[in-house]
C-alpha cells in the first residue's frame, strides 16, 4: 500500500487580457488562470495527480484556499482504497456536514472538491496507463453507476435508468473506440469571436477556421445589437452559408431583451444562443427558449451542480447542454450530468473556453460517445486556440476534430516550467 503525502496548490495566472483573448460582454478583461492542485504519494512510481479550477484572475487565491482546506481529508490516507472507490470519496467530500454549509453542492468549495476529484482520477488513469476517456469507457455499467450519487436525481434519473442507458450502449463499444481513434471528435472554435477583436482580426480568424476544417464557429454578442449585426454579417459573408455560427451572450440579457435581440440576429441562421441570461435562472432560460425557437438555447458552463442541470432538462430550458470540466465537482458529477442528458435526449456540447479546459473536457465527451450515447450527432466540443503549449499533453485538433489523446491521465497536467513562470505571488 502507498500513502498520499501531499496536496499542493498554486495560484497560476496568464495575462491574456493584454491581447483581449477571452473577452466578452460580461468579462472584458479576463486573465485566464487556474487554482492548481497536485496530489503526491510515496509509491515511488513517479505518478502524481493533477487537477485545477479554471478562473479568470482576481479571486483565484480564494479558490486556492478552498482547495487547501481539503488537504487534511487526503494526506495520510492509503492511495489504493481511495482510487478504488472514487464514488465513495466523492460522496464523502461533497457530503461533509460542515463543508456542505458553504454550498451546498455549488460554489467555490464545490469546485475545490472537483479539482481534488479530477486530480485523483488523473492519478488513477496514470496508474492504469490509460487516458481518462479510455479508462472510463472500459468500465462496466455497474462500475460507472457506482460513481454517481443519485440523491435528488431520482425524479429524473434512477440508478436503474442509468444502468439501462449504459447497458444499451455496451454493444459496439470497441468499434466506437476504434472509430474515435481514427476520426476524432467534432470540434467548433470560438477563436474568431472574442468581443474585443477588430473586424480585420475577426475576418482573418473566421477564414482560418474554415480553412482549418471547422464546420462551426462562435461569436460573442450582447454589448451592442447594431455592432453584433455588423459582426455577424462579416462572419457570415466570410464563412459562407454552410458553416454554423453560434452566439454567446455570457449572461448579459433580461428575458424580453434576449428574445428581441435574437430576433434581430435570426437572419444569420444562428446555430444557438448561449447563456442568454443569469445562469441560475432556470425559468428565464425556459421562457427565452420558447421565445427564440427554433434557435436552440445552450447553457451550462456556470451550472453549479447536477440538481440545476436536472431542473434545466425538466423545464426544457436548454436544447444544448454544456458541461464544464471544472465548474461542478469533477468527473463523477459530470458523468451524472451526461447520463441525465442521455435520458432526456439532449446533446452535450462542452464548454472549453479557458486554460486547460480543452485538454480536460475532451475526455468526458469521448467517454460519452463510446460508453453512453454512442453518437456524435449534433455534438461538438468547443476549441479555443490559447495556452495549449503549457500542458504536458496538449490538445491535438486537426481537420476540425479533436484527436483522441493516448497519453495516460486526464490531460490537466501543466508543464512544471509554466507553473513556475506564471505563479502569482500577489
Amino acid at each position: 500500500m502507498s500513502t498520499i503525502v501531499s496536496v499542493d496548490t498554486t495560484d497560476i495566472r496568464f495575462p491574456t487580457s493584454q491581447q483581449l483573448d477571452g473577452s466578452d460582454a460580461m468579462n472584458p478583461d479576463p486573465d485566464y488562470s487556474a487554482a492548481y492542485v497536485v496530489i503526491a504519494t510515496d509509491a515511488g512510481d513517479g505518478h502524481e495527480g493533477h487537477g485545477f479550477v479554471f478562473t479568470i484572475g482576481r479571486g483565484t487565491d480564494v479558490q486556492v484556499a478552498a482547495i487547501r482546506a481539503l488537504a487534511p481529508y487526503l494526506i495520510g490516507r492509503e492511495v489504493e482504497p481511495v482510487l478504488d472507490d472514487l464514488g465513495g470519496i466523492w460522496r464523502e467530500l461533497v457530503g461533509d456536514s460542515q463543508l456542505r454549509w458553504l454550498g451546498p453542492e455549488k460554489g467555490v468549495m464545490h469546485m475545490a472538491i472537483g479539482a481534488v476529484v479530477n486530480a485523483l482520477w488523473d492519478l488513477r488513469a496514470k496508474r492504469a496507463g490509460l487516458p481518462l476517456w479510455q479508462l472510463l469507457a472500459r468500465m462496466s455499467p455497474e462500475e460507472i453507476v457506482d460513481l454517481v450519487d443519485f440523491r435528488y436525481l431520482a425524479d429524473a434519473l434512477t440508478r436503474e435508468d442509468a444502468l439501462g442507458i449504459l447497458r444499451a450502449a455496451e454493444p459496439g463499444r470497441d468499434e466506437r473506440e476504434a472509430r474515435l481513434i481514427a476520426d476524432g471528435y467534432p470540434a467548433y472554435t470560438t477563436t474568431p469571436g472574442w468581443l474585443g477583436y477588430s473586424d480585420e482580426k475577426l475576418v482573418r480568424l473566421c477564414r482560418e477556421a474554415v480553412d482549418g476544417g471547422f464546420r462551426m464557429i462562435k461569436l460573442k454578442v450582447g454589448a451592442d445589437v447594431d455592432d453584433d449585426i455588423r459582426r455577424m454579417r462579416l462572419a457570415r459573408e466570410t464563412v459562407g452559408p454552410d458553416i454554423r455560427i453560434g452566439t454567446d451572450a455570457n449572461q448579459r440579457w433580461e428575458v424580453a431583451e434576449a428574445i428581441e435581440w435574437m430576433g434581430r440576429l435570426a437572419e444569420f441562421d444562428v446555430a444557438w444562443i448561449e447563456e442568454p441570461t443569469n445562469p441560475d435562472d432556470i425559468l428565464a432560460h425556459a421562457a427565452i427558449a420558447r421565445g427564440v425557437a427554433p434557435t436552440p438555447v445552450a447553457t451550462g458552463e456556470h451550472g453549479g451542480g447536477r440538481v440545476m442541470f436536472k431542473q434545466m432538462l425538466q423545464a426544457k430550458a436548454l436544447s444544448v447542454l454544456q458541461i464544464d470540466a471544472t465548474r461542478v465537482a469533477g468527473v463523477n458529477e459530470n458523468i451524472a450530468i451526461l447520463l441525465m442528458a442521455a435520458k432526456f435526449g439532449v446533446p452535450v456540447c462542452p464548454h472549453a473556453g479557458g486554460v486547460g479546459l480543452c485538454e480536460a473536457v475532451q475526455h468526458l465527451s469521448m467517454f460519452d460517445f463510446v460508453a453512453v450515447t454512442g453518437t456524435t450527432e449534433g455534438r461538438v466540443i468547443e476549441y479555443v486556440d490559447h495556452l495549449h503549449e503549457h500542458f504536458v499533453t496538449p490538445t491535438d485538433v486537426a481537420g476540425g476534430a479533436y484527436r483522441a489523446p493516448n497519453a495516460p491521465g486526464n490531460g490537466m497536467e501543466m508543464l512544471a516550467a509554466s507553473r513556475e513562470e506564471y505563479t502569482f505571488h500577489g
